[in-house]
């Protein structure tokens, strides 16, 4: 029932509605299996979009590796996934999901301490990689060679990747997203980016970055997770680590894989 109809029956009844449902604001709130959902019918999901290959938006919708991951625990709780573009920002602090604006978090992160403390990671799903991608010729040994040559780098705001290079004494131009990041390497505003390793194989499919090349590939041991609200939906949680378990067990995962990434590592 919207508001307007329900300042119709009376704005007494709205008061008190107000308490129990947020006076018709549409998330009212359900309960599927133990796990709380912000909407009947649905997961909804927050994401930072763009960020191929784990969630893009083409002809109308968004796809990648962790909308196909999510709609696993979707098909688990007989509901379909919802995608809302949100500001990283709010998905690594966990504002998003505090505010009820989606019940997970999936968007390529990295799981560490720091944002630990404000949201609950699902068990590890994906093994990831820096990458340095410049044009081709570019190689390094390691970032220290690139600081040598004093070459302005880029780097995703909020990212580990912009953590990296900070913490190796580069000062890099912020980019808020992977496509703007993209953007100040095509346009010469920079001379190499940090970006997730699978994201850079991504770009370079395409022909229009095709003198570019992956400078280096550094090994920071990352691995992402797909989060939920802080203390709020263990049953949620452990329903997407049993989604990530069972993908790997049953062949799922390695398609999905090989779909948006390419040939599955051993042991993946």
């Amino acid at each position: 029932m919207s508001l307007r109809r329900r300042l119709a029956v009376g704005a007494g009844l709205c008061a008190v509605a107000l308490v129990v449902t947020a006076c018709g604001s549409g998330n009212q709130g359900v309960t599927v299996q133990g796990a709380k959902l912000v909407k009947k019918g649905a997961l909804t999901t927050c994401t930072h979009l763009p960020y191929p290959p784990f969630q893009s938006a083409q002809g109308g919708k968004v796809t990648g590796f962790d909308v196909d991951m999510i709609d696993l625990v979707a098909k688990k709780l007989g509901v379909t996934q919802q995608i809302i573009d949100t500001p990283f920002e709010t998905i690594r602090t966990g504002a998003a999901l505090n505010a009820g604006k989606c019940d997970v978090a999936a968007a390529g992160m990295t799981i560490n301490p720091q944002r630990a403390k404000f949201i609950d990671f699902s068990k590890p799903y994906f093994d990831a990689t820096q990458a340095l991608m410049g044009k081709k010729g570019l190689t390094f040994a390691s970032i220290d060679e690139v600081k040598a040559q004093k070459l302005k780098v880029g780097s995703q705001a909020q990212t580990t990747g912009e953590e990296y290079v900070h913490g190796k004494g580069i000062d890099s131009a912020s980019f808020k997203d992977s496509a703007s990041l993209l953007n100040g390497l095509r346009s010469g505003q920079v001379d190499v980016i940090i970006e997730d390793y699978p994201v850079v194989q991504g770009w370079l499919k395409d022909p229009a970055n095709a003198k570019y090349g992956v400078d280096a590939n550094l090994n920071t041991g990352e691995q992402y997770g797909f989060a939920v609200r802080k203390g709020h939906n263990p049953k949620l949680l452990a329903m997407i680590d049993q989604a990530i378990g069972q993908a790997k067990q049953d062949g799922d995962y390695k398609k999905i894989y090989e779909k948006w990434i390419g040939p599955l590592p051993a042991g993946g």
